[in-house]
């Protein structure tokens, strides 16, 4: 990179590109209650909120499920820029792909209310889909660390990014072996923290 190249990168041009990121994600987890919306708009007068939520409840299981993914992959993508100093192209065109898997994912869960329980196709792209969020942060975190100037101060421990991305595509594959089970199988990550703990005992040892 330039030394003119390296110049441009302001306070305020890491700023836009953070708060950008911010608020596309705000967008996409906004966008997630859209089809709820549209559900509660068709309640009939001879109905309760009780029986539309006992006949559309997959689809509110749906919700809250990728709420807490794009929540937890927000998270993620927080601790990693709050060491970040500057940036270079390759972070900003990692970011867009991380950006892009982000608003993928509200129409992908759409699509696993749509599809039916053994609809292999719905949920795998729904499953794929976070395999590509956790593989592009993961690719920043790699850019990053090869390039430190670009860190104020150093990142976490690596192994926690490889672990997701292991459990995302282990997610994948039972996924499209076991459709039956669906989307529970994102709830592989509650294992991301203990299993990443379990590394650094086992490499301080």
């Amino acid at each position: 990179m330039s030394e003119q190249t390296e110049q441009a990168r302001t306070d305020r041009g890491l700023d836009r590109l953070v708060n950008f990121s911010d608020a596309t994600v705000a967008i996409a987890i906004t966008i997630l209650i859209l089809p709820l919306v549209d559900l509660a708009g068709e309640l009939s007068r001879d109905e309760t909120a009780g029986d539309l939520l006992r006949q559309n409840w997959p689809a509110l299981l749906e919700f809250l499920v990728t709420f807490w993914v794009i929540a937890r992959f927000w998270t993620l993508h927080h601790q990693v820029f709050e060491h970040v100093r500057s940036y270079n192209p390759q972070v900003m065109r990692l970011n867009f792909v991380w950006l892009i898997s982000i608003v993928f994912l509200p129409f992908a869960a759409n699509l696993l209310d749509t599809g039916g329980d053994d609809d292999r196709v719905s949920h795998g792209l729904y499953i794929g889909t976070m395999v590509l969020t956790s593989l592009s942060l993961t690719a920043i975190e790699y850019e990053l660390r090869r390039r430190p100037e670009l860190l104020s101060t150093p990142l976490r421990d690596p192994s926690k990014g490889f672990v997701a991305v292991g459990l995302m595509v282990l997610a994948l594959v039972l996924a499209l072996l076991v459709p039956s089970v669906g989307l529970y199988w994102v709830l592989l990550l509650l294992l991301q923290g203990p299993i990443a703990q379990l590394l650094r005992r086992r490499r301080a040892a």
